[in-house]
């Protein structure tokens, strides 16, 4: 059996994260892509984003309309265009 490059690193990776060897790893790779899920060691780092109290709420259920108040937002307040632009 051949591998691709993309799919022989993925085994590589995984075999080396999860100290398995490469039958177990390329048979995960491969349920996991007839599932549709990815490898729990495969998975991104999880981001901590920070967050600020601005004192506004914003409905986001419609984002198109959360963007539109935002825009409208920085118009009356910054001065500023869409594109941040002054005018």
């Amino acid at each position: 059996m051949t591998l691709s490059d993309d799919v022989a690193a993925a085994v590589e990776h995984l075999m080396r994260s999860e100290h398995i060897g490469r039958s177990e790893a390329l048979n995960r790779i491969a349920r996991a892509g007839l599932t549709g899920h990815r490898p729990p060691s495969s998975r991104g780092a999880t981001a901590n984003v920070p967050t600020f109290d601005l004192g506004v709420r914003v409905d986001v259920t419609n984002v198109a309309e959360a963007i539109e108040l935002i825009e409208q937002w920085d118009r009356e307040h910054l001065g500023e265009g869409p594109t941040g632009r002054a005018g």
